[in-house]
């Protein structure tokens, strides 16, 4: 079973109607469908119009049903012979006899309730759904007229009903065993319990073919419109804009749900409940593929498209008193609600104590009022501000799963605005990663989202010739996410990536082809191994003489990163999260800058701090951008937070470093995280990203590892001493709770100086939401200075690490696309 579903545009003529009904007899030759119409092009809004008219006691509604009913009868008229018109015409006529009956009575009683608009509503879709079904059976199709109030079942909500999906999905089911002909079904109408008709809200008809196609379980969902599928971006505005080839279902929801008109989310979730797959297809033009919507992995671009929404302003709650006010964000968020106002975007800088809201531009009045009305006594005090609102904004976004691995995207994203001179007001990034979202200049709307498409999709294809040092967990999990992705990389022309040099710290060995990734040895057991030689790899590697050429590190050794310089010099590329060459001294991380530039090649590192998560890109970009950072906060050890965030579950710290250990969480030696020395590497890191001339002996570092746990020879005598101080960490915690704060280990860097330590922090403070092996960073610059920038996410483990360094060399590719 399929279903297909036919918008207003593709039936809204005789012609369009014929180019259907071909579609219809197609797929139909390739087995059982039900066919979901929603009304002729325009009608439901030329009824809902007509029925504010007649409430408001303007006669003009006649003249419009009037129309409206000479369009239906014309139709009949083009789509049967004489002999056959009669009964359809009598349905047509009949309809619009109750039509002009109930506008009557809204213009006397001047009133009309929802659920008499829905009823009114309701009449594009019976009546488009019955004569295309007469007119199929004219065609030789054995179809039968459907009106989806008799088997989708809903609440009274109306205008927006919520669908009763079990004793929907048994009316179907039954309906459908006792009918085998071609149903012709009516979109966005349902009905209560009671019979009382009710609609399914934006896209509905769209959503009843989703409903019918779960319920059935069908194999295929097919959207038919005016496009052909979902668009990298809004043509309207991008000129260069293409119909995307396939998209997941959360990649379609975030495109949807900031501006891609194509594909609503309530349309997707029955079909995506099931596994079904969408496609959105162009009635005009249907050999065209148009866009699969299915649950596949992710492939191809590092995004799939960029939406956007217009008409943005921004409402900023501030004030120097807001920390003393209780329950801010909640208060703000129910006084919000209590008008119906949607928060599209939220940002919030927690140190300054301020909360950034993107609405709707027509609503911010009101909104302003909610919220000053809710605080009232607060602003008359001077502990919040009167709300400051910016308008005239937009929002643009660039959503993709690939985002997950690379985290390139947001430095990409960054760099293409700053040097388009695109000045951005607030960004927020979900947890799950799909979605990247700018406030801008609704003036500069229309440059972002071209130097935006240009920066991602209009790009020359690049082939990365790889040499690894370091296969172990890292290592290794990398080469199995390379071969994962490489067939659908190369099928889709984005990157080439071949590995053609493998070693560790025993033997090494080269392939001038490349290793087969799906079978890839390790170094010991490769045809031609040999001992490893740091310099006779080297050697090796510049003699194949490759072009694009990487020097991928997924070590921890001084060794390997003494010999960066060389590398650079003979430029080839470096992707590493070995943090020595950059924690070691000023003058050697300024000369690999300083020389990576010369040569002009990358030297990327974005692993060095934060694992996978974009922290260092978008500190260089914004750096580049001309920025200046004053302050910097960091959970920046995803063990650290794990360790600390478990342990106020009430488990001994002995047994959560434990635990933290075996989830690969912590080095082999825990001792290393413990220390403090993994965390202040990577606050020194970023004090250099940050143009600041900082060195090792500026950092206080407060270990955590007792004293006499110091000197233990082995790991297991290591943990044997540390359960000895179960207790004293537990009081610290006790301590803490007692104060309604949370312990984490964190570092701070302000006026050159950086601190590394344990802090007790009010709930209030955005660090005491983390959670697991979490990571967030929390910029404050001169730019972002009253709107500090925070970055959050999964900071520790081989797989997290091993997919930003993936996303590095990905990135490598892209660079000539930016």
């Amino acid at each position: 079973m399929k279903i297909l579903k036919f918008g207003g545009s593709s039936v809204a003529n005789q012609e369009n109607i014929k180019k259907v009904f071909e579609i219809i007899r197609k797929s139909q030759s390739e087995g059982n469908i039900a066919v979901v119409f929603s009304a002729f092009g325009g009608v439901t809004e030329v009824l809902l119009n007509s029925a504010a008219a007649a409430k408001n006691g303007d006669k003009s509604y006649t003249e419009d049903i009037k129309v409206l009913e000479d369009r239906h009868i014309e139709l009949v008229r083009q789509l049967f012979p004489i002999h056959l018109q009669s009964p359809v015409l009598t349905y047509v006529k009949v309809r619009f006899n109750e039509l002009e009956d109930l506008f009557h009575g809204i213009f006397l009683i001047k009133e009309c309730s929802p659920r008499t608009l829905d009823y009114v509503a309701s009449f594009g879709e019976r009546l488009s759904a019955f004569v295309l079904a007469e007119a199929l059976k004219v065609e030789g199709f054995n179809s039968k007229y459907l009106d989806a109030r008799d088997v989708i079942r809903t609440n009274d909500r109306f205008g927006n009903a919520k669908v009763d999906f079990p004793a929907t999905n048994d009316l179907i089911l039954d309906y459908f065993h006792n009918n085998n002909t071609i149903q012709i079904i009516t979109g966005f109408v349902a009905s209560t319990s009671k019979g009382e008709t009710t609609t399914l809200g934006r896209s509905g008809s769209d959503y009843t073919a989703s409903i019918f196609a779960s319920a059935l379980h069908a194999e295929s969902l097919e959207i038919w419109t005016d496009v052909s599928g979902v668009m990298t971006s809004d043509p309207r505005l991008v000129y260069t804009a293409f119909t995307i080839p396939q998209l997941s279902y959360s990649e379609a929801m975030e495109l949807s749900h900031f501006g891609a008109k194509v594909i609503f989310p309530s349309t997707m979730m029955p079909a995506m409940k099931k596994g079904i797959p969408i496609y959105i297809k162009n009635t005009f033009e249907p050999s065209n593929p148009g866009t699969l919507i299915n649950g596949d992995a992710p492939s191809g671009k590092l995004i799939k498209g960029i939406s956007s929404m217009s008409d943005i302003s921004l409402l900023n709650i501030q004030g120097a008193g807001i920390l003393d006010v209780i329950d801010v964000n909640r208060r703000i968020f129910t006084a919000l609600a209590s008008v119906n106002i949607n928060v599209i975007l939220i940002s919030q800088a927690s140190s300054e104590q301020i909360t950034c809201l993107a609405i709707r531009s027509f609503e911010v009045t009101l909104a302003k009022e909610a919220i000053e009305k809710e605080f009232f006594h607060e602003i008359r005090n001077g502990e919040i501000d009167v709300v400051h609102v910016i308008s005239d904004l937009a929002i643009v976004a660039v959503v993709g799963e690939n985002m997950k691995q690379n985290p390139g995207a947001s430095g990409r994203m960054f760099q293409a605005l700053g040097r388009n001179n695109v000045n951005v007001y607030a960004i927020a990034q979900g947890s799950s990663e799909l979605n990247i979202s700018a406030v801008v200049s609704k003036s500069d709307l229309q440059k972002a989202l071209n130097a935006l498409h240009e920066a991602f999709f209009l790009s020359d294809n690049k082939v990365l010739h790889v040499f690894l040092v370091g296969v172990g967990l890292i290592g290794q999990a990398l080469t199995k996410m390379i071969a994962t992705q490489q067939q659908k990389l190369q099928k889709e022309n984005l990157l080439d990536i071949q590995i053609h040099g493998i070693a560790n710290s025993r033997f090494m060995a080269f392939n001038e082809d490349g290793f087969d990734l799906k079978n890839c040895p390790l170094p010991e057991n490769a045809d031609g191994a040999m001992e490893m030689d740091l310099d006779k790899f080297i050697t090796q590697m510049e003699s194949m003489n490759f072009s694009n050429s990487v020097f991928v590190d997924c070590t921890a050794s001084q060794d390997v990163a003494d010999f960066y310089e060389r590398v650079l010099e003979a430029k080839v590329a470096i992707v590493t999260p070995n943090k020595k060459a950059n924690s070691s001294s000023l003058e050697k991380y300024k000369n690999l800058k300083k020389l990576a530039g010369k040569r002009s090649v990358k030297f990327l590192y974005e692993t060095n701090v934060a694992a996978g998560l974009p922290v260092i890109n978008t500190l260089q970009d914004l750096m580049l951008s001309g920025d200046k950072v004053i302050k910097i906060e960091a959970v920046l050890s995803g063990s650290m937070n794990y360790i600390f965030s478990e342990l106020e579950k009430g488990a001994p710290f002995s047994e959560v470093v434990k635990l933290a250990k075996e989830k690969g969480y912590t080095e082999p030696d825990p001792r290393d995280d413990l220390s403090g020395m993994d965390v202040a590497r990577k606050i020194l890191i970023l004090g250099r990203e940050a143009e600041q001339d900082l060195h090792f002996e500026d950092i206080s570092i407060q270990s955590m590892v007792p004293e006499d746990c110091v000197e233990a020879k082995s790991v297991d005598e290591f943990f044997q001493k540390l359960q000895g101080h179960d207790g004293e960490f537990a009081q610290l915690l006790a301590e803490a709770a007692e104060r309604g704060e949370k312990l984490r280990f964190m570092a701070t860097l302000e006026n050159g100086k950086a601190k590394v330590g344990l802090k007790s922090l009010d709930n209030s403070h955005p660090f005491s939401t983390l959670k697991g092996s979490d990571n967030m960073i929390l910029f404050t610059t001169e730019r972002y200075h009253d709107f500090p920038m925070i970055i959050r996410g999964p900071g520790a483990g081989a797989d997290v690490t091993a997919a930003g360094v993936f996303a590095d060399v990905i990135r490598l590719g892209n660079y000539t696309r930016s």
